[in-house]
């Protein structure tokens, strides 16, 4: 009998320990995921009763909450709304919905995250009304207005990016959306609004700078080509390529030529360096050829192709696919073919090769703020990878240099200011063409890189260029970041 009880104590003991183990599981491990999963209601509907914490950008909230009459408490408010959209989202508790940070960030703005815990406890003891957490950004306010302002009127994206840490100083979509009408807590105006905006063909409700319909980048990827090459050992900026006017890609009836339609410059050979100097397609789809798919693909990847990146809005993955046949990887050598982009993974290229070839993770949040004004959490710069070496991030800046002062990206040219630059210019079949930019300044001390799309050939069809459209926005952008 008393083993029988001995057994059965034992039996117990490990019954408890397990529904021990099961609840401290949930409720310090599992909890906060558990709290902000969508579908549980309760954290939901305790959050309408929390005003909710700002967004703030260079110490000014540009997302925040005033009280209302009505069962939800607190509207939520957006400044500047279309120039902050593709970043802030918006917050509509009607509609049970969020994009953006207001999405990414909702346990902190909204109070109810495990980090919220012990402010809890010190509200309930001290009686003061629950209130979520600020969320700080890296982007510069001066930054992005010149990038909207620069785009306004057109269908485009600008990225801007601090080199050396991965912080987005500029993130901008457009044509941008007024937030509030999505905010708003009549359900109906709302849905009526988001009805409108989703079926407009210029689709405002795409944040073209991180997803939406990726683009070929053109001949921005040029550079990634260029470090490939370099990268092999086989290739210095020196190496010379044939300069015909018109080039047959192999196993194919398909031909490529130059933007201008003759050759390279003079000669029967022209230089890597010189090539992307000119913006020029035939010998780098040549060199593309040579080097084949499985090279530049993985030198793509070392820069971020093919995966996503959480700053913490998650982006599409740009595309470099496996197993192009050669004449498929000859059109990937200037940008056209099967290789896709966002404006973020292009100025990700520009800003790894301004920082010595280390690619810096992108991110769009600095702080965490309590309602103390204390640091709840503050995120760290991080590494995603060495794409290639100084050396060869030296070599392709200076060709980037000479496009701009003296090639084919003029268009970005500052005084007094050293701004390596490539141009792109994307062709769509018979449609308008597309438009990209992307380059850093100052080139022997980078503090900004910047990639532009212009899409539906800014509205000159296929007669404008990215020298012409994109370079001089990416130049209003670096001009704001350098206070110029």
């Amino acid at each position: 009998m008393t083993k029988e009880l001995r057994r059965l104590s034992i039996v117990m003991l490990f019954m408890f320990l397990a529904l021990f183990a099961a609840t401290s599981w949930i409720q310090v491990v599992e909890a906060d995921s558990l709290g902000q999963n969508p579908n549980n209601r309760r954290t939901l509907l305790d959050s309408y009763e929390i005003q909710r914490g700002s967004i703030i950008v260079d110490d000014v909230a540009i997302a925040s909450s005033t009280a209302s009459d009505d069962r939800y408490q607190f509207q939520r408010v957006y400044t500047d709304a279309a120039m902050w959209a593709p970043v802030t989202g918006y917050f509509n508790p009607a509609l049970q919905s969020a994009t953006g940070i207001e999405r990414a960030m909702n346990a902190d703005l909204s109070g109810t995250g495990s980090s919220a815990f012990f402010a809890e406890i010190e509200r309930i003891l001290s009686g003061q009304p629950q209130s979520g957490f600020s969320v700080e950004l890296t982007l510069d306010a001066a930054a992005q207005r010149a990038a909207y302002e620069g785009l306004q009127g057109l269908n485009g994206a600008v990225v801007a990016i601090e080199p050396k840490t991965g912080r987005i100083l500029a993130m901008v979509s457009t044509p941008g959306f007024d937030t509030n009408l999505l905010a708003t807590h009549d359900a109906d105006a709302a849905n009526a609004t988001y009805d409108q905006l989703d079926e407009d063909p210029t689709k405002p409700l795409s944040n073209r700078a991180i997803a939406g319909d990726l683009n070929p980048p053109g001949s921005t990827f040029k550079l990634v080509v260029a470090a490939a090459a370099y990268a092999s050992g086989d290739y210095t900026p020196d190496s010379t390529l044939p300069n015909p006017a018109r080039y047959q890609l192999p196993q194919s009836n398909n031909t490529v030529s130059n933007a201008w339609g003759g050759t390279c410059g003079p000669g029967d050979t022209v230089t890597i360096a010189e090539a992307i100097r000119l913006s020029c397609n035939i010998p780098m789809a040549e060199l593309a050829v040579q080097l084949g798919d499985d090279k530049i693909r993985e030198m793509a990847e070392k820069f971020g192709w093919n995966q996503s990146f959480s700053t913490p809005l998650e982006s599409t993955p740009s595309s470099y696919p496996r197993a192009l046949d050669d004449p498929q990887t000859g059109l990937t050598g200037f940008g056209q073919g099967q290789v896709t982009a966002t404006p973020l993974q292009i100025a990700m290229v520009a800003a790894g090769i301004a920082n010595e070839g280390v690619v810096m993770n992108p991110r769009l949040v600095d702080t965490v703020i309590g309602n103390d004004l204390s640091v709840i959490r503050s995120y760290d710069d991080t590494q995603f990878g060495h794409a290639t070496d100084a050396t060869i991030a030296d070599q392709i800046t200076a060709s980037m240099v000479a496009s701009v002062s003296n090639g084919a990206a003029q268009g970005a040219r500052i005084d007094g200011v050293d701004v390596a630059g490539k141009t792109g210019t994307t062709e769509n079949g018979n449609k308008p063409y597309t438009l990209w930019f992307t380059g850093f300044a100052p080139a022997d001390d980078p503090e900004v890189a910047v990639a532009v799309l212009v899409e539906d050939g800014g509205g000159q069809g296929q007669s404008g260029s990215g020298d012409t459209i994109a370079a001089p926005i990416a130049k209003k952008v670096i001009e704001a970041v350098l206070g110029r």
